[in-house]
């Protein structure tokens, strides 16, 4: 090895051994053109590399812990990616390029990571034969135009109803054979399907996730995970005295508290005498009873409250036999996620808007405001207790809006729960997908290795240097069942190349549907008989998205951070 002596200082320790300091080269030079590239390249593929090994369902978890030494293990792209400490303004991009197909899809984060990283570095070998990292970008355009052209051709629909949802079962299965609930994945496949099928508008084809509610609770195992038609809060009576079971309830959902109106402003109120004091008791006794009878006028039989109220109040709503619910929502949030968060479409929805839509009742924010049209329904509220420790919940069940499902999930341990949930989120989201769009394509790597041969083939009718960036992507789709069959344990190569072969010889019958079992480890089976499914815009969205990326980090030569001078 040689050193630069522009480059380096040398120095000795304080025993008089020589050593080297090597100086800061970043701030003195920056690189340009192709050399910039192949670093951006370089940093893209070390994060693809990372999860390349949880793809499958034979893949590998990861431990990711956070500053607070809270564990997490998964082996979802998304939240590996998303928990991840990334510097490198390059690899930040495959870090948004999985939350995009998150947010757009909810599955296949980690193929499409992978399928990047594989573009990425087909990308650089061609860099250094000298091709221009734009004819490039335009090679990969051009390529996954074919891919997914390919994709549509041999897709195929799924049909289903209400009563026959067996297709949509395989799928959300192969969506959980990945995850760490595959030992219950039957059951886990049939809530999610039950679950879509139950909010979603068939004739429009949408999915409102606002009407799903995920919650969780640890104790118990997997296979305890049940289905609640209704909502699920995790409170109870505020007063045990009060009834457990609440029939033909009718609900008024308050956002403001059970107390006496306060001055806003910054005064105080001394008491100097027993009347004195006499007399403050009456008049909030007096405005808890009008508060009470305000609610009771209405035909109320429950009070759902935003915000908590004291010991007196709770004896009143006893007394008067006016059963309530205190801190529901607001400052208790995070007592139960909906799938709408999960998406990241918005930020955590309140718990008592979600009962306001179960029981299609108003949230009243004054009790002046309540009145008897603005109350919510429901067939039944009950009391429910369960573990060893007799945690009580209450479940709102038979709502006005019927289309209101809670799925509870159990676990031995919060890390169990919470991979539960994430694996939950991704077979939802894949039914979704086929409530939206029912076609598929069949998995175990066969659509992937369908459209290599695809574009292998458009690219020997390309007469420019383009030809070899499609052939660059083609080589680029095989990194996906290399990678399912080298997490398999099984020979890459000579898996692939078995596979290719067959479909390759027998491409006029498309044999689009033949991979190799990654549980089995057999060659040349038939996808479709082993009903390992893939939703066609899922599967499309990661071949868009990827080539996107990478024709974005071919185009950037430079990295110039604002504020700093060049030396």
């Amino acid at each position: 090895m040689s050193y630069d002596p522009n480059s380096a200082v040398y120095t000795t320790d304080e025993y008089g051994r020589p050593f080297i300091i090597l100086r800061e080269q970043a701030k003195k030079t920056r690189t340009h053109g192709v050399e910039a590239i192949k670093s951006h390249i370089l940093a893209a593929r070390t994060v693809a590399n990372i999860i390349r090994t949880s793809l499958g369902p034979r893949g590998l978890d990861k431990i990711l812990i956070s500053p607070d030494g809270e564990i997490t293990v998964t082996n979802d792209g998304a939240t590996i990616l998303g928990q991840m400490e990334v510097e490198h303004q390059i690899a930040k991009l495959l870090v948004q390029l999985s939350k995009s197909q998150d947010d757009e899809i909810g599955d296949g984060t980690t193929g499409v990571v992978v399928l990047a990283g594989a573009l990425l570095e087909q990308s650089e070998a061609l860099l250094d034969r000298g091709i221009h990292p734009i004819r490039i970008a335009d090679g990969f355009d051009r390529a996954c135009a074919v891919a997914v052209e390919q994709l549509d051709r041999i897709s195929e629909r799924v049909d289903f109803s209400l009563e026959d949802t067996e297709n949509l079962l395989k799928t959300a299965k192969t969506s959980l054979g990945s995850k760490i609930v595959s030992k219950e994945h039957t059951q886990f496949a049939q809530i999610a399907v039950d679950a879509v099928l139950a909010v979603a508008d068939l004739e429009r084809r949408d999915v409102p996730f606002d009407l799903i509610k995920v919650d969780g609770k640890v104790g118990g195992s997997l296979a305890d995970t049940t289905l609640i038609r209704g909502v699920l809060i995790d409170k109870d009576m505020s007063h045990p005295q009060m009834p457990r079971v609440v029939k033909d309830a009718r609900l008024a959902i308050l956002t403001c508290p059970f107390e006496p109106p306060r001055p806003k402003t910054k005064h105080k109120l001394d008491i100097t005498s027993v009347e004195e004091y006499k007399k403050l008791r009456e008049y909030e006794k007096e405005k808890f009873a009008d508060m009470i009878k305000r609610v009771k006028d209405t035909g109320a039989n429950l009070v759902i409250c935003q915000w908590g109220f004291d010991d007196e109040a709770n004896h009143l709503l006893m007394q008067n036999e006016l059963p309530a619910v205190r801190w529901v929502g607001g400052p208790e949030i995070e007592v139960g996620s909906t799938l709408h968060s999960f998406l990241h479409m918005a930020d955590n929805i309140l718990l008592s808007k979600l009962i306001a839509i179960a029981t299609q009742g108003r949230i009243v924010p004054r009790f002046e405001d309540l009145t008897a049209d603005k109350l919510g329904k429901a067939g039944i509220v009950r009391e429910v207790s369960f573990g060893t420790t007799r945690d009580k919940m209450l479940v709102i069940e038979e709502c006005a809006n019927t289309r209101a499902v809670t799925i509870f999930v159990r676990g031995s341990n919060k890390m169990i729960v919470d991979e539960a949930k994430r694996a939950l989120h991704d077979a939802i989201c894949v039914v979704r997908n086929l409530v939206v769009d029912n076609r598929v394509v069949y998995g175990g790597g066969s659509a992937d290795i369908s459209c290599a041969i695809a574009v292998s083939k458009a690219a020997d009718d390309i007469a420019s240097i383009e030809q070899y960036a499609m052939r660059a992507f083609a080589s680029a789709l095989d990194s996906i069942p290399l990678a399912l069959a080298e997490n398999s344990g099984l020979s890459p190569i000579v898996t692939l190349t078995d596979v290719r072969s067959r479909q390759r010889r027998e491409w006029q019958v498309f044999l689009h549907c033949f991979s190799f079992d990654v549980n089995s480890g057999v060659c040349s089976l038939d996808m479709k008989k082993q009903f390992v499914y893939d939703p066609l815009i899922s599967k499309r969205q990661q071949y868009l998205l990827a080539t996107q990326l990478v024709r974005a980090v071919l185009k950037i030569d430079d990295v110039i951070t604002s504020g700093e001078a060049e030396d």
